[in-house]
C-alpha cells in the first residue's frame, strides 16, 4: 500500500480560515467585490509597506495589468528574468510585446551585471525597452538596490514580479515594495493562499486606479454600460478575500514553520559532500517559500535523478528547479543575456517538501526518506 502523500507546500489552512469564509457567506456578499475585498487590499498594503493595493484573480493577471499600466504594448520589449514559470514571459507576450531574457546571478534572481549588458545591446539596435520585470526565485528579494538605480538611470520603469516572495525582506524593506509597481500571487501552493488570486501594490495612487479600471472591464463610470477600452474580468471575489485575511494573519507563522524546515535541511545536508541548501534563512531575509538543494554529481556521487526516484518511490513529491525561459520551445526565438547560470541551477537543483501545512509526521517521514536515501541500502 502506498504511503500518504508528502507535497512539496500544500495549502495551510483550519479553523480560522473557516470562520471568516462563513462570516462573508453570512455577511450576504458572494459576488464579486465586497467589504472583505476593501479589508484585504487596506491590510495587505500595509503589510507591504504601500500606499494602495488592487486584489485581482490571480497572479497573472496583476503582471497582465501591471504593465498594461506601465503602457506596454505591441512592439515594445520588456526584460526580465529567465529564471522564473512561464506567467512572468507569457504576461509580457498578453500585452503583445517581446520578452528579452536575462540570466541570473548565484541566487537565481537577475543578474544586475548582465541586465546592463542587455540594455546596452537593445540600446545599441536603438531599443529601449518599456519596463524591467525581475523576478524573486524562490522567495528571496532580487538585487533591487543595483536594478532600480539601472533602471531609473535610463528612465525605465519596474515591475517587480514578487509572486513567490510575499512575506521576505532585503535589507529590511519587505518583498513587493520595490519598484513602480509589485505583484504578488496567492496561488494554492504559495506562503498564504486565496485559493487563487494576486495582487497589484504601489504607492501610485493613477496606477492603482487604472489597474482596478482595467480589471473590471474598463467600465465607465456611467449609469449605462459605457466602455472606451478593452478591459477584463480581473477582480478577486469577496469570499476569497475573506480567505486572504485569515492567511495574512498568519504570515509570519507560516513563515517561520517554513524557515524551521530549511533549518532541518540545511542539518541534514550539512555535511553531504558536493551539495548545498539553495540559499539560507540569512539570505536577504527571504521567506522560505521552497527550499531546494544543489548537487554536484561528481562529487556526490549521486544525481537529483537518483533522490527524486527515492523520493517518488515512496510517495513524497519533489521538482526540479524553474526550468529557464531561453531553453523553453515557446520562447526559442527570444533575445537574450545568457551565462549559463539559471541552466546550471536548473540542471543540479531539486526542491524538496517545504510548507507551512506539513504536519510533523509528514515532514519528519520525508527527512526519513531522504536520510535512508544518504546513508541507507544505496551506500
Amino acid at each position: 500500500m502506498m504511503p500518504e502523500r508528502v507535497y512539496l507546500s500544500p495549502p495551510d489552512v483550519g479553523e480560522l480560515e473557516e470562520r471568516y469564509l462563513i462570516a462573508a457567506v453570512r455577511s450576504g456578499w458572494i459576488a464579486p467585490l465586497g467589504p472583505e475585498v476593501d479589508a484585504f487590499e487596506r491590510e495587505l498594503a500595509e503589510y507591504c509597506g504601500r500606499k494602495h493595493c488592487v486584489a485581482l484573480s490571480s497572479g497573472t493577471a496583476a503582471l497582465h495589468l501591471g504593465l498594461l499600466t506601465l503602457g506596454v504594448g505591441p512592439g515594445d520589449v520588456v526584460i526580465t528574468s529567465t529564471m522564473t514559470f512561464a506567467a512572468t514571459a507569457n504576461a509580457i507576450v498578453y500585452t503583445g510585446a517581446e520578452p528579452y531574457f536575462v540570466d541570473s546571478d548565484s541566487s537565481g534572481n537577475m543578474n544586475p551585471d548582465l541586465l546592463v549588458e542587455a540594455l546596452d545591446d537593445l540600446a545599441a539596435q536603438g531599443t529601449t525597452p518599456a519596463a524591467i520585470l525581475p523576478v524573486d526565485l524562490l522567495g528571496k528579494v532580487a538585487d533591487h538596490d543595483r536594478i532600480d538605480v539601472i533602471a531609473a538611470a535610463r528612465g525605465i520603469p519596474v515591475l517587480s514580479d514578487a509572486a513567490e516572495s510575499l512575506g521576505a525582506k532585503r535589507g529590511g524593506r519587505t518583498a513587493a515594495s520595490f519598484g513602480v509597481a509589485a505583484v504578488v500571487s496567492f496561488n494554492g501552493n504559495k506562503v498564504m493562499t486565496t485559493s487563487g488570486g494576486g495582487a497589484v501594490l504601489t504607492d501610485d495612487e493613477e496606477f492603482a486606479k487604472h489597474v482596478r479600471y482595467l480589471a473590471t472591464q474598463a467600465r465607465q463610470p456611467v449609469t449605462h454600460y459605457e466602455h472606451t477600452d478593452i478591459g477584463y474580468n480581473y477582480r478577486m471575489s469577496n469570499l476569497l478575500a475573506a480567505l486572504g485575511r485569515a492567511q495574512l494573519t498568519r504570515l509570519d507563522a507560516m513563515i517561520e514553520r517554513r524557515r524551521a524546515m530549511r533549518i532541518r535541511y540545511q542539518e541534514l545536508f550539512g555535511d553531504v559532500p558536493g551539495v548545498s541548501v539553495f540559499g539560507t534563512p540569512e539570505d536577504h531575509e527571504d521567506n522560505c517559500w521552497l527550499t531546494a538543494i544543489l548537487v554536484d554529481e561528481k562529487t556526490a556521487g549521486w544525481s537529483t535523478a537518483d533522490l527524486t526516484s527515492a523520493l517518488t518511490a515512496e510517495n513524497v513529491e519533489s521538482r526540479p528547479l524553474w526550468k529557464p525561459m531561453h531553453l523553453q520551445p515557446v520562447f526559442a526565438g527570444a533575445r537574450r543575456r545568457i551565462d549559463g547560470t539559471s541552466q546550471r541551477l536548473f540542471e543540479t537543483g531539486l526542491t524538496l517538501p517545504s510548507g507551512s501545512a506539513l504536519s510533523d509526521r509528514r515532514r519528519e517521514r520525508a527527512l526519513a526518506v531522504v536520510r535512508g536515501f544518504l546513508w541507507g541500502e544505496r551506500r
